[in-house]
């Protein structure tokens, strides 16, 4: 969270975004991430609590990329608009509302390869969307210390534990903490003191959208690659490197780590950058550079490089991927009534500023100066309907997560019309 104070009035800038739990429920062993053993002993009927809806019950094996090979190489460049495709969509916005963005490519298997877009390159503030390009750095970073052995990477993720220190001040989202030899659980946010493994941190980062998660892990991809052979470095390394370091060089180092592997699938600076980390001690330590931008267009294209195995490598890809599925309770466009049985694939991300005006009242996602809320999402039906959407929005003073959840029934209904 950011806070501003002006003479003449006042500004509040917050980050938020959604409160789910990605990653297959079956992919404790591999991972190490605590929360999915507890969900495991929910189905199990071991505890008790809400039983995951049907969506979320793939096992980590089910999880495919669904534009690898011949079918995936036709999109080295977006096909041109569908105009059956297009026609629909612009039928969802018959007053041509310039508050929303949007692309969407269906992917049916069986089907001719459709895209529509509205839009596509105006550009927003990405909010927690941004995190999706840490979660390409980082296995960018992890496949320099290991070009050869995708599991010494995985394994480096499940051993490496890292503790939150400054870099977690300040957040404002919860995270799950789950014990397993006592089965005691609760949700608070990140303190100082919390240790997690690294790839607990990166769920965090995608599931609940922890800032604090966010800046911890770009921390240790700057750590990454500063150390090379040499890393992990110790905490009194660590403290020593970033004391003698220049912020010039941490920023300039930083904001490449995450934005060179954007552009290596072919997503400009002008269609998705990323320039600082989410939380204000993490920002006092390595500056921001360049501010953050995204659209439609830029966010369409990483999705399109995930389903072809082209984030890093393909191993890359499907665990990205992994880590995005959602295996718990959705909001806003994941949670329409249409994607229950269907698995999606999700990061939604929201940004708001108030001012003070008469009459009116600032509230979460409610913002009178700005008020972005963005959502990207792959959806895989069990009858082999399968598309992405990149939904991205500008609506003030209203809370658009009851519009991202409508438009995601109705563009499903397209979707399912013309197919």
């Amino acid at each position: 969270m950011k806070i501003r104070s002006l003479s003449l009035g006042f500004i509040i800038v917050i980050f938020f975004s959604s409160n789910i739990f990605p990653y297959p429920i079956d992919g404790y062993t591999l991972t190490g991430i605590k929360r999915l053993l507890r969900l495991q002993l929910v189905l199990d009927g071991k505890i008790k609590d809400t039983t995951p809806i049907k969506g979320a019950l793939k096992s980590i094996d089910e999880i495919t990329l669904n534009l690898k090979g011949k079918r995936g190489d036709s999109l080295t460049v977006l096909p041109p608009v569908n105009q059956k495709l297009q026609k629909e969509l612009d039928r969802l916005f018959p007053n041509k509302d310039e508050s929303y963005s949007i692309a969407i490519l269906d992917i049916t298997p069986g089907r001719e390869i459709r895209y529509a877009q509205r839009q596509q390159t105006r550009n927003f503030s990405p909010g927690s969307v941004g995190k999706l390009a840490i979660a390409a750095g980082l296995f960018a970073e992890l496949k320099r210390l290991y070009p050869d052995s995708f599991e010494k990477r995985q394994q480096l993720m499940k051993i490496r534990m890292m503790r939150a220190g400054r870099w977690a001040i300040t957040n404002v989202h919860t995270v799950p903490t789950f014990i397993p030899e006592t089965k005691e659980f609760f949700k608070r946010t990140v303190q100082e003191s919390d240790v997690f493994s690294l790839y607990e941190w990166a769920d965090h980062m995608l599931s609940v959208s922890s800032n604090a998660a966010a800046s911890i892990v770009w921390k240790e991809l700057v750590l990454m690659r500063s150390f090379g052979k040499n890393y992990p470095p110790t905490p009194e390394q660590e403290a020593d490197f970033f004391k003698k370091t220049s912020k010039k060089e941490l920023s300039e180092m930083a904001v490449d780590i995450v934005n060179a592997p954007l552009q290596e699938m072919g997503i400009s600076e002008d269609d998705w950058h990323l320039g600082s980390l989410f939380t204000r001690e993490g920002k006092n330590i390595i500056p921001g550079k360049g501010g953050s931008t995204g659209n439609p267009l830029g966010l369409m294209k990483y999705l399109i490089a995930l389903e072809r195995g082209k984030i890093v490598d393909e191993k890359s890809s499907l665990e990205i991927k992994r880590l995005l599925y959602m295996t718990d309770r959705r909001i806003r466009y994941a949670q329409s009534p249409a994607l229950t049985d269907a698995a999606v694939y999700f990061k939604s991300g929201s940004l708001y500023k108030c001012k003070q005006e008469e009459g009116y009242v600032c509230k979460k996602y409610m913002g009178n100066v700005e008020n972005y809320m963005n959502s990207v999402a792959i959806v895989e039906h069990p009858d082999g309907v399968t598309y992405l959407v990149t939904l991205m929005s500008n609506v003030l003073k209203k809370n658009s997560g009851t519009d991202h959840m409508m438009l995601a029934g109705q563009i499903d209904k397209i979707i399912r019309s013309l197919n």
